[in-house]
């Protein structure tokens, strides 16, 4: 009896290999992108424009503050900028003729035959001179006498001082109060209802201040808007005030000046 060989038992398949993933691929810059980025990157004449717009903008913001410093000239009225101006020259004619005095004096000792009795005849007037600033000689000379009312006793140290400033300012060599009181450098105020007091004594209305110099320099710093008389008569004092030139102002009250405690000549610098 013939048998049937078994047949073979059927191969295994081998197991399939895994196929592989494709790749990603490189993502391309968006083309906008790329145009913003080259954008970043300023050329040379792109950098100069940008530093001379910078320089245009610096110089624009400068020319803004000056005419804004400028406003307050522009706003001045008429008057105001012709007495500003008045003024200037007045205390530029004053330098110069300092400076002229000044040069003439050094002439005068450089060409002097006996320059010792020149310097001496000269330290005398100066003497002289520093003594009437100083309050420690009378002065006479032309100027003007303001009277001041005050109904009301408003009348304060510091309109006083207000006056005394815009005198000063505008060339006074000698002042005096009420026939009282010399002002000189030292002078102090202070309110003492009604009155005030200068250098301790007590000065009340009708405050009479006479001052040397200019008469009318002198006469038109006080009645300079805004001023000395302007400040009298407004409504903070209520008062009145007179100005008058004078051909001659006596001033003859005299200060007493106090000894230094602490402050003592120096020696002179030697070359």
């Amino acid at each position: 009896m013939s048998t049937d060989a078994p047949f073979p038992p059927p191969d295994k398949p081998e197991p399939a290999e895994p196929t592989p993933m494709p790749k990603p691929k490189p993502k391309t810059p968006n083309l906008a992108l790329r145009r913003l980025r080259t954008g970043f990157k300023p050329s040379r004449g792109q950098a100069i424009v940008a530093v001379v717009l910078a320089l245009v903008a610096c110089m624009a913001v400068v020319q803004v503050r000056v005419n804004r410093a400028d406003d307050g000239y522009q706003n001045a009225r008429r008057e105001d900028l012709i007495a500003i101006l008045d003024g200037l020259g007045q205390n530029t004619r004053r330098l110069e003729t300092e400076i002229t005095e000044l040069e003439a004096r050094k002439n005068t000792l450089t060409s002097s035959a006996d320059k010792a009795q020149t310097a001496r005849e000269q330290a005398e007037q100066q003497v002289r001179v520093l003594g009437i600033l100083a309050g420690t000689l009378p002065a006479v000379g032309p100027g003007v006498r303001i009277t001041l009312n005050d109904p009301d006793a408003k009348m304060q140290s510091s309109n006083l001082l207000d006056a005394i400033e815009e005198l000063r300012d505008a060339g006074a060599e000698a002042i005096q109060i009420n026939g009282q009181v010399r002002v000189v450098a030292s002078t102090d105020l202070v309110d003492d209802p009604p009155g005030v007091k200068i250098d301790g004594e007590k000065v009340q209305s009708p405050y009479v201040i006479e001052a040397i110099g200019d008469a009318h320099n002198l006469a038109e710093a006080a009645n300079f808007p805004g001023g000395l008389v302007s400040e009298v008569e407004g409504p903070q004092v209520g008062g009145t005030a007179e100005v008058s030139e004078l051909p001659s102002v006596s001033i003859t009250v005299l200060h007493a000046p106090d000894e230094h405690r602490y402050a003592r000549p120096a020696p002179s610098p030697t070359k």
